[in-house]
């Protein structure tokens, strides 16, 4: 035994940790060892319990399987930080996991060593999160993890959906990607009946259950899953419309308003379109006041009144 070799081992598994599969040559190039210190390494961590599996291919090379049991994580010292954030920011949005991610801290504080236990008891102990509306949709967390291995795993799933119009139904999709956008889960899956790309919001799923049945990943619209679920929100039907055009270039206007990109449009180098419509008339006109300049307004009616009132109201709790 070489006295490097605690380190080394823990270098190992770290590497391990950090991708899917890694060729004995990629391995000993890191650590500056040869292969054969490599496959006997190896042979430590299985001894040790991890369950280091040998591939096949043209070089072959290992990769950390899952075990009876998880192993002890091997973290850098920021990866150690943004885990510590993470759980104490991310779960506002998954029902009943608020308790559950400050137990995940706690535990996470307890193994790191004294220079990093400090700064994430500091990361939890200063740490609070604004709920601006506690009553929104959230997404199940087991739910989220199920879709998420059927992306990962490329299964196809089955599950009840229900529509923005109250309507229910069957669905038999293929998952490709989750995306989260203004406290809401979507998940981007290609619908077999329909055989077509569809967005389905996390909080309308009911009864997800696997099918056992794989399927060849297909390319996204744009290559882009994000973009793709943006532009479809963004170009939704919505129950009121309210287009603004602006007297302020359109790459301003994106950094003073919610609004979604593709929704912010550039006439020319002084002005811009701006749709604002939406299911929710105080919704609107928030957009509108965050764009902080000139606008001229094409809007249904019921959006022309609502606008009025709230200046009506606005007015008097002005008045001396």
């Amino acid at each position: 035994m070489t006295t490097d070799l605690p380190a080394r081992m823990l270098r190992l598994l770290s590497l391990l940790q950090t991708r899917r599969e890694w060729s004995g040559t990629e391995l000993a190039e890191r650590l500056g060892v040869t292969g054969r210190t490599i496959r006997r390494d190896i042979d430590r961590l299985r001894d040790l319990g991890y369950p280091v599996e040998g591939t096949t291919g043209h070089a072959g090379g290992y990769r950390l399987a899952s075990g009876t049991a998880m192993p002890p994580l091997i973290l850098g010292d920021d990866e150690a930080i943004a885990i510590a954030v993470a759980l104490r920011t991310a779960a506002g949005h998954l029902t009943g996991m608020e308790e559950t991610s400050l137990r995940a801290l706690a535990k996470l504080e307890q193994v790191l060593p004294a220079r990093l236990r400090t700064k994430v008891a500091a990361v939890q102990q200063t740490t609070a999160t604004i709920g601006w509306e506690t009553r929104g949709p959230r997404a199940d967390p087991e739910l989220l993890g199920s879709l998420a291995a059927a992306c990962r795993d490329h299964e196809t799933v089955t599950f009840d959906y229900t529509t923005r119009h109250g309507t229910c139904a069957s669905r038999r999709v293929e998952p490709h990607h989750l995306i989260a956008s203004g406290g809401l889960w979507y998940l981007l899956a290609h619908d077999t009946d329909k055989e077509d790309w569809r967005i389905y919001r996390l909080d309308r799923i009911t009864n997800p259950a696997p099918t056992r049945h794989h399927f060849i990943p297909r390319p996204v619209p744009g290559d882009d899953p994000a973009a793709y679920v943006a532009d479809k929100i963004a170009t939704a039907p919505t129950r009121h419309r309210a287009i603004a055009t602006v007297h302020a270039p359109a790459e301003t206007v994106r950094r003073r308003t919610w609004a979604l990109a593709s929704r912010i449009r550039p006439r020319d180098e002084a002005t811009c379109t701006v749709d604002c419509s939406g299911n929710l008339l105080p919704g609107i006109a928030q957009t509108l006041a965050a764009l902080d300049a000139d606008y001229t307004l094409d809007a249904d009616p019921e959006v022309i009144a609502y606008l009025h009132q709230a200046a009506v109201r606005m007015q008097h709790a002005t008045t001396p």
